[in-house]
C-alpha cells in the first residue's frame, strides 16, 4: 500500500465515527465500514459527481450500499462530506428510535440515501433500474442534461443471492456501460470464511455475463481511484473486485467473523484506535480532517452550476423539471375521461389483461415517462402499445424492458427506475409469481415508490395450465403488505381507472390482479367520478338493500348473475365492487356505513382464500372462494368444481336469513 498519511487520515475519519457509532449503539456492524474506509475515500473525494449543497441534483451521480447492513460507512461518509441533516448527533444516536442513522440505509430517512437496503442484492439489482433510467433520459434529453454514473458497493452475501445473477446478466446484456459495482471482496460471512458455502469465481462469472472487470488491493487508494477512472471509460458495466480485511485495524478481529455484525468492545476499540494511529476523542474528528472532507463535498459545485446553465437554456427544461418532479401532464385526466366514455358506450366483453392494455394505448401515449416491461411474458400480460419499442444496448430510447424470466430483477429494477426519477416502471408477470418478486415488491411499499406491478392470470380462472399458475393465497399474502395498493378490476371501465389511480399514486406502489377470462361490461352508464378511489362502491342492486355481496374482479359479474335469483326469493340485495380493500379503508366511516353497515347479512364472492375478507364480512358473514389448492381444467369447470357461483352466492345469503 502506498497509502500517504493525508490519505489514511481521511480514511480513518470513516473508521473511527464507525466504530465509535457501533460501541455507543452496541448494535452494528463495524466490519464493512473499516474494511471499505480506503474505498469510499477515494470515491466521494475525487471521483462521483454529487453536491451536499443541493442533494436532489438530477446529474448527480449516485451511490448504492447493496451491503446496506455497512450503513456507517454512508452516515459516516454523509457527515463528513457536509449533507446538512447528517449531523454528530444522528451519528451518536446510531440504531435509536426516530435517529435518521437507522440499522440499514432507508430512503427517505436522511439525504444522500437513493435506496433503502440491507436485504442482500436488492441495493444491486435496484443499480440496473438506475442505469437504465440514465442512459433512457440521456437519450432523451441529450447527454448535456442527463450524464452520470451509478456506483455499487456489494459484498460476498449479495453475490451470493440469486437475484445478484438476474442483476449482473440484464446489466451486461443491456451494456450498461455507466454502472460500476465494487466487489467487498474480504472473504468472510457472518458464518465464518466464504469457503465453507461458496466457491463461485466471481471474476469469471462477471465477465462472462459481459462486464468488464478490474481487480485491485481495496486498501490502496491509489489503486481505487486508477480502478474507478477506468471504469468510467468501459463500454460494458464494470466489476472492480477489492479486496480487503474486513474489520480493518483491529488487531485480534480483523479478517475473521467477529468483527461483522457486533460493537469491537472497548478493549478492541482501543487497540484498533492505537494500530490506525487515532488519538482523537469519540466522535470528535480534527478539524483539519474535516475541513479536508467538507472540501471535498463542494468539488461539483461548479459543475452543477454549469449544468444548471444548461438545463436553463434548453428547450426541453419544462419537461425535464415535470418528468423529474414526478407530475404527469396536464391533459392525463381528459384523455382518461375521454376513453372512459369511450368504453362505457362500447361495453367490450373482454379480459380486464386485454382492458390493461386498452388503457396502455391511451396512456402510454399520453405519457412519454412510461417504461414498460415484462418477464418474457409480454404476449401474455399485455404489456405492449405500439409506442413501446424495446429499449436495448443499440436502442435507449425505447420504452420496453425485455426482462427476460427474472421476475425479481424486473420489480428490483422498476425500483430502482422509480427512484432515479423522470420514468414510471410498470412490468409485467403472471400474478402466481408475485411470489419470486415479493421481496422488491415490499421494498417499493417500504420507499414509498411509484411502481406499477400488472400482473395477470390472476386466478384459477386461468384454467388449465393448472395448480402451479393458479394464484390462490397470493391477493391476501399482498394485501398484508402495508402501503401496497392492490387492485382488482371487474371490467375494462374499473380497469382504466384503476390504471389512473396507480399512476396518481406518488407514495405506494400498485398491483393489478388482471384476469385471462373475457368478462362483461358492467359498467355501461358513463360517469366523470372515479367510483374505484373510493375503494368499493355499489355497482348493481338496490342501494338500501337487505343483503351486501362483496365481489372483486371476475367474481363481480357472478355476484351481479345472483341478484335476479335473490329477487325471486323475495330478497333485496346489492353487489358491491371492492376494486381496492385499501382505498375503501381509508374511506369516513360514515361511507363505509352506507355500503354496507345495515345489511342483514353478508357474503364475499372472490377466486382466492378468505383471510383478507374477515374485517368486512364480521363474525356472521359467509365466503364464497378457494379453501384449497386449483386444479387443471377448462375455466368454466373450474369455478363450477370449486363452488364458485351465483348459486353458491345465493345459499350462503339465505343461510344469514
Amino acid at each position: 500500500m502506498t497509502n500517504t498519511a493525508q490519505q489514511n487520515d481521511l480514511a480513518n475519519a470513516i473508521r473511527s465515527l464507525a466504530m465509535d457509532a457501533v460501541e455507543k449503539a452496541n448494535s452494528g456492524h463495524p466490519g464493512l465500514p473499516m474494511g471499505c474506509a480506503d474505498i469510499a475515500t477515494v470515491l466521494f473525494t475525487k471521483v462521483m459527481k454529487f453536491d451536499p449543497a443541493d442533494h436532489k441534483w438530477a446529474d448527480r451521480d449516485r451511490f448504492i450500499l447493496s451491503a446496506g447492513h455497512g450503513s456507517m460507512l454512508l452516515y459516516s461518509s454523509l457527515y463528513l462530506l457536509g449533507y446538512e441533516d447528517m449531523t454528530i448527533d444522528q451519528i451518536k444516536n446510531f440504531r435509536q428510535l426516530g435517529s435518521k442513522t437507522a440499522g440499514h440505509p432507508e430512503y427517505h430517512f436522511a439525504q444522500g440515501i437513493e435506496t433503502t437496503t440491507g436485504p442482500l442484492g436488492q441495493g444491486l439489482a435496484n443499480s440496473v433500474g438506475f442505469a437504465v433510467a440514465e442512459a433512457k433520459l440521456a437519450a432523451e434529453f441529450g447527454s448535456d442534461i442527463v450524464d452520470h454514473h451509478t456506483w455499487v458497493l456489494a459484498g460476498d452475501g449479495c453475490l451470493m443471492e440469486g437475484i445478484s445473477q438476474e442483476a449482473i446478466a440484464l446489466a451486461g446484456h443491456l451494456r450498461l456501460n455507466k454502472l460500476t459495482v465494487i466487489w467487498d471482496n474480504n472473504s468472510i460471512t457472518i458464518d465464518g470464511a466464504v469457503s465453507n458455502s461458496d466457491s463461485t469465481d466471481q471474476v469469471a462469472r462477471f465477465k462472462a455475463s459481459g462486464w468488464s472487470v478490474i481487480e485491485i488491493d481495496g486498501h490502496d487508494q491509489a489503486a481505487v481511484e486508477q480502478a474507478l477512472l477506468a471504469s468510467k471509460k468501459s463500454d460494458r458495466p464494470t466489476m472492480i473486485a477489492a479486496k480487503t480485511i474486513i474489520g480493518y485495524g483491529a488487531p485480534k478481529k480483523q479478517g475473521t467473523e467477529k468483527v461483522h455484525g457486533a460493537a469491537l468492545g472497548a478493549e478492541e476499540l482501543a487497540a484498533a484506535k492505537l494500530a490506525l494511529g487515532i488519538t482523537y476523542p469519540a466522535f470528535e474528528i480534527p478539524s483539519e480532517i474535516l475541513s479536508s472532507w467538507r472540501a471535498a463535498g463542494t468539488r461539483s459545485q461548479n459543475i452543477r452550476g454549469e449544468w444548471a446553465a444548461r438545463l436553463a437554456a434548453s428547450p426541453h427544461k419544462a419537461e425535464f423539471e415535470r418528468r423529474m418532479k414526478g407530475d404527469l401532464p396536464a391533459d392525463f385526466k381528459s384523455a382518461i375521461d375521454a376513453f372512459k366514455k369511450k368504453l362505457a358506450e362500447d361495453k367490450p366483453k373482454v379480459a380486464t389483461r386485454k382492458s390493461s392494455q386498452m388503457a396502455l394505448d391511451i396512456i402510454n401515449a399520453t405519457l412519454p415517462e412510461t417504461l414498460g416491461g415484462s418477464a418474457d411474458l409480454t404476449h401474455s400480460n399485455l404489456t405492449n402499445t405500439k409506442e413501446m419499442v424495446p429499449f436495448q444496448a443499440d436502442n435507449r430510447l425505447g420504452r420496453y424492458m425485455m426482462y427476460g424470466i427474472r421476475e425479481h430483477e424486473m420489480a428490483a429494477a422498476m425500483n430502482g427506475v422509480a427512484l432515479h426519477g423522470g420514468l414510471i416502471p410498470y412490468g409485467g408477470t403472471f400474478m402466481v409469481f408475485t411470489d419470486y418478486a415479493r421481496p422488491a415488491i415490499r421494498l417499493a411499499a417500504l420507499m414509498e415508490q411509484r411502481a406499477i406491478y400488472v400482473m395477470t392470470h390472476d386466478s384459477i380462472g386461468l384454467g388449465e395450465d393448472g395448480p402451479t399458475h393458479q394464484p390462490v393465497e397470493h391477493l391476501t399474502a399482498l394485501r398484508a403488505i402495508p402501503n401496497l395498493l392492490v387492485f382488482r378490476p371487474a371490467d375494462a371501465v374499473e380497469a382504466l381507472e384503476c390504471w389512473q389511480l396507480a399512476l396518481e399514486s406518488t407514495s405506494a406502489p400498485s398491483i393489478l390482479a388482471l384476469s385471462r377470462q373475457n368478462l362483461p361490461a358492467l359498467r355501461t352508464e358513463h360517469q366523470t367520478e372515479n367510483l374505484s378511489a373510493k375503494g368499493a362502491y355499489v355497482i348493481a342492486g338496490d342501494n338500501n338493500a337487505d343483503v351486501v355481496i362483496f365481489a372483486t374482479g371476475s367474481e363481480v359479474a357472478i355476484a351481479a348473475a345472483a341478484l335476479p335469483l335473490l329477487t325471486e326469493k323475495g330478497i333485496s340485495a346489492k353487489v358491491v365492487s371492492v376494486p381496492s380493500m385499501e382505498l375503501l379503508a381509508k374511506q369516513s366511516d360514515a361511507y363505509k356505513a352506507d355500503l354496507y353497515g345495515k345489511a342483514k347479512a353478508r357474503v364475499a364472492i372472490e377466486a382466492g382464500i378468505s383471510m383478507s375478507w374477515h374485517k368486512l364480512l364480521g363474525d356472521q358473514g359467509r365466503f364464497v372462494g378457494m379453501h384449497s389448492f386449483g386444479a387443471s381444467g377448462p375455466i368454466e369447470a373450474l369455478y363450477e368444481h370449486f363452488g364458485i357461483t351465483a348459486k353458491a352466492v345465493v345459499e350462503a345469503v339465505t343461510a344469514q336469513l
